[in-house]
């Protein structure tokens, strides 16, 4: 018995010495070490062997089997190009080519449009994304049952105030930041917050449940839309680095009075219409106006003494027409093929 082990131990070691690929390794393990396999068969005749034999035999069978499988190991590991030697650095071999990343497009808009800013006199602000009741439109001129709410149908938390009234919600604007901002820091003010907002939104190529807006508030004594264009004009010109055509029309906004809003010629279809302008040429980018007299007592400012102007930049759809993107689903996909284009 002694003698068959250690003869298939050879013819092991032999064949191994002459494997020059993985397929024959293989078949070379099923031959031996397989279910069928030889030096299987003969560990199986371990158990016609008396007490004292089979001690002695198992104990060398054991070792075999051991220095076996360590070859096999061995063998798979050269062939596979595996080493053993610690430290050991071929510098013959060509490196590999460290993969650059890439900034979401947001991200790089969002640095650009903080460098326009910056250069006004603004400063950068954030606030919380599970928003307050209160802040996101008690604050903000919009009352509980006010039925301007059903314009930001959005995502409340499970939770109750002592009224019996859920009281947290997904912000649906960064417009929360506006009072959060008088609080602390009164008026003169200037200031922009960019972040991420949430809605229940029907999602197409324009519209997305989670979207990007910036922020933007100036506050301080004789401020009028003449403020509020200028600051538009130099946004605009400042992110496209040439001249797009704009319109200005009145819009509805509880937190704004007199509200306007700013539409660009959409820069996908050149204002021919398509499915991210809703096929209408334009697309709306910054509701805006002068911020409701409720809003600055709201934040602790005297509506008699400081006006001021508020706009909600939809930051998201201002990437899409910068870079000509068609379908506002990309941004948040996590497809690398479109953010390696960046």
């Amino acid at each position: 018995m002694k003698e068959q082990l250690i003869e298939i131990k050879k013819n092991i070691l032999d064949a191994l010495n002459d494997v020059k690929d993985l397929a024959f390794l293989e078949k070379l393990e099923k031959k031996y070490l397989g279910r069928k396999g030889e030096f299987t068969q003969a560990l199986r005749k371990l158990a016609q062997l008396s007490g004292e034999a089979k001690k002695e035999v198992g104990s060398l069978a054991n070792e075999i089997k051991k220095d076996i499988e360590k070859k096999f190991v061995e063998t798979r590991n050269n062939l596979e190009g595996k080493t053993d030697k610690k430290g050991f650095i071929d510098v013959t071999l060509p490196g590999e080519k460290i993969e650059r990343g890439h900034l979401h497009p947001i991200t790089l808009v969002q640095r650009e449009l903080e460098d326009i800013f910056k250069k006004m006199g603004f400063m950068f602000l954030d606030g919380p994304e599970l928003e307050s009741d209160y802040f996101c439109f008690e604050a903000l001129n919009i009352p509980y049952h006010h039925p301007a709410r059903d314009m930001q149908d959005t995502f409340y938390i499970d939770h109750k105030n002592e009224k019996g009234e859920f009281d947290l919600v997904m912000r649906t604007h960064t417009s929360p930041v506006q009072v959060r901002a008088m609080l602390k820091y009164g008026a003169p003010l200037r200031c922009i917050a960019p972040g991420r907002v949430y809605r229940c939104e029907a999602i197409d190529a324009c519209h997305e449940h989670t979207f990007d807006q910036m922020e933007g508030l100036m506050i301080d004594k004789n401020i009028s839309l003449d403020n509020l264009i200028a600051v538009m004009k130099e946004l605009i010109n400042g992110i496209f680095g040439r001249k797009i055509e704009t319109r200005v029309r009145p819009g509805y906004f509880p937190f704004v009075e007199p509200g306007i809003e700013l539409d660009i010629k959409c820069t996908i279809c050149g204002g021919t219409g398509c499915p991210s302008c809703k096929h209408s040429g334009w697309l709306e980018l910054l509701p805006a106006g002068m911020v409701h007299p409720n809003v600055l007592k709201y934040g602790g400012v005297d509506p008699n003494v400081y006006s001021g102007f508020a706009f909600g930049l939809g930051f998201t759809r201002l990437v899409m027409m910068r870079y000509g993107i068609g379908d506002i689903r990309f941004f948040n996909s996590g497809d690398l093929r479109f953010l390696e284009q960046f």
